[in-house]
């Protein structure tokens, strides 16, 4: 009886001490309190003409005008035909991956915009592929993928 009661301490003993035997409990963890917000970005994505400007500020604009106005010139260069005056805002979501590439994610627009300017993804897409390539947004020093609302202002009378 001596023997299994000794045994029976024996396997207690084994199985309650195997976290310290092997040292799970004396890990060294550090417990780091950093909030990573993830929305916004340390540097935001730039053009090589926007590349010497030092205030976040004022290169995040530099970036947003050279944007606006090298999409204005593509969008200039083509003719339309409408039937209808149009005053409307589109929103072209863009996406700006890691390696500086400007891709076309979505257009948002009216019914009525789609009817009298069918081709006007098309352009748009076309427009967004000859963007040179920008040099991608940084959160904690390593590039990330971004995503930019382009506002355009459609604005056509007859």
């Amino acid at each position: 009886m001596l023997l299994r009661v000794l045994s029976f301490l024996i396997v207690l003993f084994y199985c309650s001490s195997c976290d310290h035997l092997m040292g799970v409990g004396s890990l060294n963890t550090e417990v780091l309190d950093t909030v990573v917000d993830y929305s916004v970005v340390d540097v935001s994505p730039s053009f090589k003409a926007c590349d010497s400007i030092i205030d976040k500020s004022r290169k995040s604009l530099c970036f947003r005008n050279t944007i606006h106005q090298k999409i204005s010139n593509e969008l200039i260069q083509h003719h339309f035909t409408i039937r209808d005056s149009i005053n409307e805002v589109i929103f072209v979501d863009l996406l700006i991956n890691s390696k500086g590439i400007i891709s076309l994610e979505q257009m948002t627009s009216s019914k009525k915009l789609k009817e009298e300017l069918p081709l006007l993804a098309e352009v748009l897409q076309k427009s967004i592929e000859k963007l040179p390539m920008v040099k991608s947004a940084i959160k904690q020093g390593i590039p990330v993928t971004t995503k930019y609302r382009l506002p355009i202002k459609i604005q056509w009378k007859e």
